[in-house]
């Protein structure tokens, strides 16, 4: 996520701790919140999926499609 939509994030964070954020401040709040959750769950299974567990039998399985 670019630096200024999170720097953005923070700035709505820190003016509802002052006041109630207007309808429109708290749906673009919502909506890149969301853009950063989305964000992350994709850079998280993209390392999940390239990750690799050596066992002690001396096997290695790979993580992806492992569910839990």
């Amino acid at each position: 996520m670019e630096q200024q939509k999170m720097d953005r994030i923070s700035e709505l964070t820190h003016i509802a701790r002052e006041r109630e954020l207007t309808a429109e401040e708290q749906a673009e709040r919502q909506r890149l919140r969301q853009e950063y959750i989305n964000e992350f769950r994709s850079n998280m299974k993209q390392i999940l999926d390239n990750t690799t567990v050596q066992r002690p039998d001396g096997t290695i399985t790979s993580l992806r499609g492992i569910k839990q």
